[in-house]
């Protein structure tokens, strides 16, 4: 069972979807503006959060940005077909992955569970392997924690999954198709939107300058590669 917050204008929508994760055991908190998602965040405390872009008020971006000030829980954008740019920006903002409205309880609960899949501990069985050291980067993959200069990161679920990912082959280039698959567990002809933000908001965190990074590299023309080898 997860605890679930969502934040969706359109109670025909709440209802479908409330009505769906609790048939499949889900807790689930479902409110219709920002205002509210906020105070139920300090609230519910939930392990997932489904977020509208289009709320009224304080927009579903700006909830999104004050939410990943505060907090690691991961975010899914419910998203029209329309909100192209609020979805980049979303991203951008901190959300880990989006789902296209109308969609099927089926669909949503995929999408949940591969994003909670991305902070769970590895099953790496090899001491040797958890703990790794990247020049002022620490990797520790049992705990699911990344450090700089020994304070942990505050990296939101999509980005560690991807700095584990890239980083347990270093000097390996992976095509964001291939990312997509291994990273965001989408086996169709995914949307690189979700790589190319991810990047970006890792870069920020773990970069001294992400204008000119260091540990995840552009390899133009094919995706993206880790850079530096284990100290």
């Amino acid at each position: 069972m997860t605890r679930v917050l969502l934040i969706e204008d359109d109670r025909a929508v709440r209802r479908g979807v409330v009505l769906g994760l609790t048939r499949n055991g889900h807790e689930t908190e479902a409110v219709g503006t920002g205002e509210d998602g906020l105070e139920a965040l300090a609230a519910f405390r939930p392990e997932l959060v489904l977020l509208d872009l289009m709320l009224p008020g304080m927009s579903g971006l700006a909830v999104c940005g004050r939410i990943r000030e505060v907090s690691r829980v991961p975010i899914v954008i419910l998203s029209a077909r329309g909100d192209d740019i609020d979805v980049v920006v979303g991203l951008e903002a901190g959300a880990d992955d989006y789902v296209v409205k109308p969609a099927s309880a089926a669909v949503i609960e995929a999408r949940m569970r591969a994003v909670l899949r991305r902070i769970e501990p590895a099953p790496d069985a090899d001491p040797a392997r958890r703990l790794a050291t990247f020049g002022d980067l620490e990797i520790d993959r049992g705990a699911i924690i990344a450090r700089k200069n020994g304070a942990e990161l505050p990296l939101a679920p999509s980005e560690l999954k991807l700095l584990l990912f890239l980083s347990a082959s270093p000097g390996q280039t992976f095509g964001r198709q291939q990312l997509l698959e291994d990273v965001w567990e989408h086996s169709f002809y995914g949307d690189a939107r979700l790589v190319d933000a991810c990047v970006m908001r890792l870069r920020a965190k773990i970069e001294e300058d992400p204008r000119h990074p260091v540990y995840v590299q552009t390899v133009r023309g094919f995706g993206y590669r880790f850079g530096p080898l284990p100290a």
